[in-house]
Order: structure tokens, then C-alpha cells, then sequence
């Protein structure tokens, strides 16, 4: 299992507020923690962290433990393709192509964001 996921912004705020208790979440989470830039820009944008700094100090150390895929070049060109194919939005775009160009699976509950991009998608159960 190691290094087969990447993580879609919304289970990472799943996981993070309590809201799953999945276990193959936790063991996905221990053995490939891999989010996009793009996760970690929404997931520490997330207007509920401005105004509480210990939560805010918290999703950083948590988010500190994922390997977070940058945006390069062969991202960048494969999320114009997946743009120009489909109406899918520019960070599902950059997270699905995150995806494709390093062979993972994405673990989300937006399913339809991603489905028409040929990607494996694996849903969490929640509370």
C-alpha cells in the first residue's frame, strides 16, 4: 500500500475534524500520505484556522507529516490536457493530474470530480 494514494483536500478535513473513523483511512494516512500543493494550500486556507491559532498550529504539524507533490512542468502540461478534455476545476484538475503523472489513486468523496479523468478513486466512510 505504501505510496499508492494521493488524498483529495476533503478527506484530509475528514479526517482532520473527526468526522471519519475509517480504518483504511488510517492505515492509507500511515503509509501514504500524499497530498498535492494544491491540498495543502485549501486544506490551510480553510477560513476556520484564521481565527484559532492552536487549531491553526495543529493542521500545520498535521499537515506536516504528508508528502506534498509540487507542481512541476509534466503536472502543469498534463492539468491543461485534463482542462481542455473536460470541465473539471483548475485545483481538481491539478489534483487529479498530481495523480495520473505519479501513478496513485486518489482517495476522495467527490467522486464526481474525478471520474471522467480515467483516475481510480477510493471513497472513506463517515461518521
Amino acid at each position: 500500500m505504501k505510496n499508492k494514494y494521493l488524498l483529495d483536500t476533503n478527506v484530509v478535513i475528514y479526517f482532520f475534524n473527526g468526522l471519519t473513523d475509517d480504518g483504511a483511512l488510517v492505515e492509507i494516512l500511515r503509509s501514504s500520505f500524499n497530498i498535492s500543493i494544491i491540498t495543502k494550500i485549501e486544506f490551510l486556507s480553510w477560513q476556520k484556522l484564521l481565527n484559532d491559532p492552536a487549531l491553526n498550529d495543529k493542521a500545520i504539524e498535521f499537515i506536516a507529516n504528508a508528502r506534498v507533490y509540487e507542481l512541476d512542468e509534466v503536472v502543469a502540461n498534463r492539468t491543461i490536457k485534463n482542462r481542455q478534455r473536460f470541465k473539471v476545476k483548475t485545483p481538481d484538475a491539478i489534483i487529479a493530474a498530481t495523480a495520473q503523472v505519479h501513478g496513485f489513486e486518489i482517495v476522495t468523496n467527490n467522486v464526481d470530480d474525478f471520474r471522467m479523468l480515467d483516475l481510480k478513486v477510493t471513497t472513506v466512510e463517515l461518521k
